[in-house]
C-alpha cells in the first residue's frame, strides 16, 4: 500500500487506484451511470469539440459476446456495465451536414484528437466511479476484433471504440502494483536517460517481489514455451509484449470508419 503523505483526498484516491477483475452481482442504477460518465464529461476536451462517446451495455448477451471478442476476459460478463468509450467525428460531420457546411476532419490529426478526447473523459469517469467506491478495469481488448465490436454496438461512420471499462462493486482486493520510478518517466526541460538502467533494474526487483508475473512468465522462445528466463521482471515482461506486431488489421478499420489517416 502507498504510504500517503498528503491529506488530499483527491491525490489519495488515485494513489489508491486498482484494476478490479471480480465484481458483485449487484446492477447499477442508470443514475449512477450518469453521474460517473457526467464526470467524465467535465475533463478537458480540444477546443471544447468533445470528440467522443460511450456506449453502456448492460445486456447480459452482448457483454458476453464482447468478453469473446476482447480474449475471453470473464469480468466482461461478470461486471453490470460495460462501458464503450469511442474517438467519435461523427457527431460533427452529421452537424455540417445538416448546414452543408465544409468538414474535413478525416486527418490524422483529427483521429487523436478524438482519441484523447476520449481519454480524457474515460479517467475523469474512472476517477469519479472509484470516489464512489465502484470498482473498474479498463479493456484494450476491445481491439482486438474491433471490426466485431463496431458491428455489435452499430458504430456509424467516424465512431471508433477506443478502450473498453467495466464496472461495478468490486469484489476483489487486488494488490497495488508499484509503477515505476518517477526519475524514469519525468525529465526537466530536456529529455534525458541518465540512470534509466538502474532504475529499469530496480523496477525489475519491486515487481518480481509482488509475484504478478508467477505463472504470467511469456517465452521468450516462441518454439519453447517452457523456457523461461532465470530472472523475469517488468523489462522481460514487457520486451516480450512488444516482440511481435498487435492488430495490424486496425489501420484498416480505421479507414473504413472514416478516419483517413491523411
Amino acid at each position: 500500500m502507498i504510504e500517503f503523505d498528503t491529506t488530499n483526498s483527491t491525490i489519495e484516491d488515485l494513489y489508491k487506484h486498482r484494476s478490479i477483475r471480480a465484481y458483485k452481482t449487484a446492477p447499477l442504477s442508470k443514475e449512477l451511470i450518469t453521474q460517473v460518465v457526467t464526470a467524465g464529461q467535465r475533463a478537458s476536451t480540444s477546443s471544447n469539440l468533445q470528440q467522443y462517446s460511450v456506449v453502456i451495455i448492460t445486456d447480459q448477451a452482448k457483454r458476453d459476446k464482447l468478453a469473446e471478442l476482447c480474449g475471453g476476459q470473464k469480468h466482461i460478463s461478470q461486471a453490470p456495465v460495460f462501458m464503450a468509450w469511442c474517438a467519435d467525428v461523427s457527431r460533427l460531420r452529421r452537424a455540417a451536414a445538416r448546414v452543408n457546411a465544409p468538414n474535413e476532419i478525416g486527418y490524422v490529426e483529427n483521429f487523436l484528437v478524438s482519441a484523447v478526447d476520449a481519454a480524457l473523459a474515460m479517467q475523469n469517469a474512472a476517477v469519479a466511479a472509484e470516489s464512489l467506491g465502484l470498482g473498474m478495469c479498463y479493456i484494450g481488448g476491445i481491439r482486438n476484433n474491433s471490426q466485431a465490436v463496431i458491428d455489435l454496438l452499430q458504430l456509424p461512420e467516424g465512431v471508433f471504440p477506443v478502450s473498453g471499462m467495466t464496472l461495478g462493486w468490486p469484489d476483489a482486493n487486488p494488490i497495488h502494483r508499484p509503477r515505476l520510478d518517477v526519475n524514469a518517466i519525468m525529465f526537466w526541460d530536456t529529455y534525458g536517460t541518465d540512470n534509466e538502467e538502474a532504475l529499469l533494474e530496480a523496477y525489475d526487483d519491486k515487481m518480481i517481489e509482488t509475484g504478478i508475473y508467477d505463472g504470467r512468465q511469456i517465452p521468450a522462445d516462441p518454439n519453447n514455451p517452457n523456457a523461461k528466463p532465470q530472472r523475469y521482471g517488468w523489462q522481460s515482461h514487457s520486451l516480450r509484449r512488444v516482440s511481435a506486431p498487435k492488430r495490424v488489421e486496425m489501420s484498416d478499420v480505421l479507414k473504413k470508419q472514416g478516419f483517413k489517416l491523411k
